[in-house]
């Protein structure tokens, strides 16, 4: 039998992901459609100053909260469950943390950094923003999108077998 607050832990998680999926969609949507499309000085201190200003979000407790949560989720499972529901929160976990947190930290975060590094209306910033930014930074952003979407569903699987309590324990 799951205990009640690790199925909490477990729609909680269905929650968060499937929020951090929805922000990184909108981003590679849309969002950064839109700020290519505008004049490159403009578009470059927009992203500098979003850049900046997620550190202060619920969208950062949220994406972090996730990466510290993911592993403790994972040895639960691990250790004290058996069955599908078990392997769908090991599999939510893990591709969270390989394709959200892994991708933010080696890909995302250091195109932010340079970019930041770069007067917004300089040569240098606009051929980086062109060049490299825009199409590297959306790519993987799409990657961190699909990995949190992915995440929510098994947690959201994982979540509907241990309620009904079928396929729990294999």
């Amino acid at each position: 039998m799951t205990p009640a607050w690790y199925f909490i832990l477990c729609e909680i998680s269905v929650i968060a992901c499937g929020v951090v999926s929805g922000v990184f969609l909108t981003f590679s949507d849309f969002v950064m459609r839109s700020l290519d499309g505008a004049r490159t000085a403009a578009g470059v201190e927009v992203m500098q100053v979003i850049n900046r200003e997620v550190f202060r979000s619920v969208f950062m407790v949220l994406l972090l909260g996730m990466s510290a949560l993911s592993p403790f989720l994972i040895g639960y499972a691990y250790f004290r469950m058996a069955g599908s529901a078990s392997a769908l929160i090991m599999a939510g976990g893990a591709i969270y943390l390989a394709g959200v947190f892994v991708v933010t930290l080696v890909f995302n975060v250091p195109m932010n950094n340079r970019l930041d590094a770069r007067e917004y209306s300089g040569t240098e910033a606009a051929i980086y923003w062109t060049n490299t930014y825009m199409p590297r930074w959306t790519f993987w952003n799409y990657v961190r999108a699909i990995a949190s979407a992915a995440s929510a569903i098994c947690y959201l699987i994982a979540s509907v077998w241990l309620a009904q309590g079928t396929m729990a324990t294999g």
